[in-house]
């Protein structure tokens, strides 16, 4: 506190021997209030982001971010060094992208020319920015491309001011919570008095009263069984809807529109009922009644009672004709690409700033059992089928690249899952051909390595003879350790390196449909065919951290169309699972507090995936649509 004195000071006398009379009124006038009480952490960013950046005034830019670092002395912990030299490649970038933007290269050029040789010493791979003043279309070099995007920018305004607003709103929260503790102590105070009263008052009744009650219990109990009994008959009375009459239904608004159709929709989050009107149709009704039963697609489901989620905006994808079987983002969230059991599959974008130079249709032949992006770009996509074909498709030059086939033992090529680091990826296939989507028929198994520079099986993993099928394939971060899950409970993890598996353990009664790594790799997730949930430590093999039972939102028909599968969101809090249902569940991973439900499609949730960075997910559905939702 002296050497802020101290420092205060030495700037009115500086100002006094300088004459600046004006700046020194303004100056002592600010002390007295709370702007001079610490950082302005708002008017440093309006600085930088609406004067130096927009101004091109780079040499301000750079003095300011140099301040910063010179006010760290070499005492301060390196965690805060360490994140303002981030920050500060950060808004350095900033500054090119934004002179791009604007077609002023000779910024750019003139940026170089002043700070380049301090910037290539510095590493943080600025080298490749060299050359962006004469790449054509930066924005659609993969180098470049997310550091144009619009959630990068945003997330690089919110990284400056997101601890000030933590703190605000924990402050108001706080405050709040403090005042419904003192209305709840008020209120229990009261009522403790009034049964202090009661009890004094009425000693001599508590016999009788429990004589009565007993009494009341018995009727209330035999007027329940009627209750039910009516409302039983009752619901058989409501006709039911099958498949074709639902299909019949979708046809008529669906075919009209366009191959690719984006339609926005808006709900009433308040309402306890919500209907879907699409383009001129009516969508399936989803009623909540008041002992916490469904009334979905003319059908009683009683479920779980969680909130349901609120939307920031949603898209719905009407190009399939036929119920989706898998669905997921690229690498960068910026692709979507799913799969109908028609044998089609769709690549598309949801944001409207994103080229849809990549959108094409691709037909298989045959049913799509499994889908993914390779993961260092966007560039690949490896399809897998009921017939044992297993395609790349280069989304850049619209074809397929290589056309791949298991052996005719494993023609159902189940799972096929990329390398993080290298160029492998391996597909796990079932002896048991087209037509076998329900896991539980699956046959045996095989999972074979392949390179995808040469095109070529590399090795088999061990597995053992007439294995049961493997179902679901997880990589850990660096591509070391390969997690799989069978029909028969199991869960198997296999060293890479070696090509041998290390471990293994039952994990389920059941078949397994989906497994992933957690996000901090310690742990594992499971989902059983049967609905059951559980969190695997990878520390302390067999000890189960977490688990749900979502098996109410299992349903044998939607089988037919996919495997129960199950996505963690980018921070590894929550859980979205496939559902029978209309709605699928989101839970809130190792927490208390009740998870989410999305919003209603007009049939079963067949598949879902987690956006890699942002709170967006996908789900398809029976219904023929896919649907991404961003979640407040």
């Amino acid at each position: 506190m002296e050497n802020m004195q101290y420092a205060e000071e030495l700037v009115r006398e500086f100002l006094v021997f300088r004459g600046f009379t004006n700046t020194l009124q303004a100056f002592e006038s600010e002390l007295s209030t709370d702007i001079g009480k610490g950082f302005q952490v708002d008017k440093i960013r309006d600085l930088i982001f609406s004067v130096y950046i927009p101004k091109f005034q780079a040499e301000k830019l750079v003095g300011l971010l140099n301040f910063f670092k010179q006010c760290l002395s070499p005492s301060c912990e390196g965690v805060f060094v360490t994140t303002l030299c981030k920050l500060e490649v950060s808004i350095l970038r900033y500054y090119i992208i934004h002179a791009i933007q604007l077609k002023r290269r000779d910024k750019v050029v003139e940026f170089y020319g002043m700070y380049g040789d301090d910037l290539l010493q510095r590493g943080q791979d600025w080298t490749p920015w060299f050359a962006i003043p004469y790449v054509k279309n930066p924005s659609l070099d993969p180098e470049f491309r997310t550091y144009f995007s619009k959630e990068w920018c945003e997330a690089l305004h919110l990284s400056i001011s997101s601890e000030k607003s933590t703190v605000s709103r924990l402050k108001k929260d706080i405050k709040q919570l403090n005042l419904k503790l003192s209305e709840l102590q008020a209120l229990l105070e009261e009522k403790e008095a009034q049964l202090c009263q009661l009890r004094s008052n009425v000693p001599s009744l508590t016999d009788a009263s429990t004589e009565q009650t007993s009494s009341s219990s018995s009727v209330v109990n035999e007027e329940n069984l009627h209750m039910s009994r009516d409302i039983q008959e009752s619901s058989s009375s409501i006709p039911q809807m099958d498949e074709a009459e639902v299909g019949r239904d979708l046809s008529g608004p669906v075919g009209n529109q366009p191959e690719f159709t984006m339609s926005k929709s808006a709900y009433d989050l308040g309402s306890s009922s919500v209907v879907h009107v699409r383009d001129g149709g009516i969508g399936d009704t989803s009623q909540l009644l008041q002992d916490g039963t469904y009334i979905e697609n003319g059908r009683e489901s009683h479920v779980e009672e969680l909130p349901e989620v609120k939307v920031d905006f949603q898209e719905t994808f009407l190009g399939h004709t036929s119920p989706i079987s898998r669905c997921c983002f690229s690498a960068s969230g910026n692709n979507i690409a799913s799969a109908s059991i028609d044998g089609t599959v769709r690549i598309w974008t949801y944001d409207s700033a994103s080229p849809a130079s990549r959108n094409a249709t691709i037909y298989c032949g045959a049913e799509i059992m499994s889908l993914d992006w390779e993961c260092k770009s966007d560039r690949l996509l490896l399809i897998g089928t009921a017939d044992g074909g297993i395609k790349a498709w280069n989304v850049d030059a619209k074809r397929v690249v290589c056309d791949l086939n298991t052996t005719e033992a494993f023609p159902s090529v189940l799972d096929i899952k990329c390398s993080p680091v290298e160029p492998i990826f391996v597909s796990a296939a079932a002896s048991i051909g087209r037509g076998s989507s329900s896991i539980h028929n699956s046959g045996f198994a095989s999972l074979t390595v392949w390179n995808m520079k040469t095109w070529k099986a590399m090795s088999v993993l061990p597995l053992g003879k007439d294995h049961p099928a493997i179902t679901s394939l997880s990589f850990n971060h660096n591509g070391k350790i390969l997690a799989a899950s069978a029909t028969d409970g199991m869960i198997h993890m296999f060293d890479m390196s070696a090509g041998l598996q290390i471990t293994g353990w039952p994990a389920h009664d059941s078949a397994i449909s989906s497994i992933l790594f957690g996000p901090d790799e310690t742990s594992i997730f499971s989902l059983g065919s049967d609905g059951k949930i559980f969190e695997w430590s990878l520390q302390n093999q067999g000890q189960v951290l977490w688990s749900r039972n979502c098996s109410r939102y299992c349903d044998p028909e939607s089988s037919r169309h996919c495997r129960h599968e199950m996505a963690l969101d980018a921070n590894g809090k929550r859980l979205l699972v496939t559902s029978g249902l209309v709605r699928a569940p989101i839970y809130q991973v190792r927490s208390h507090t009740n998870g989410l439900r999305t919003l209603p499609h007009t049939a079963a949730v067949t598949t879902v995936d987690w956006h890699p960075t942002l709170p967006i997910f996908l789900t398809g559905s029976a219904d023929n649509s896919v649907r991404v939702t961003s979640i407040v």
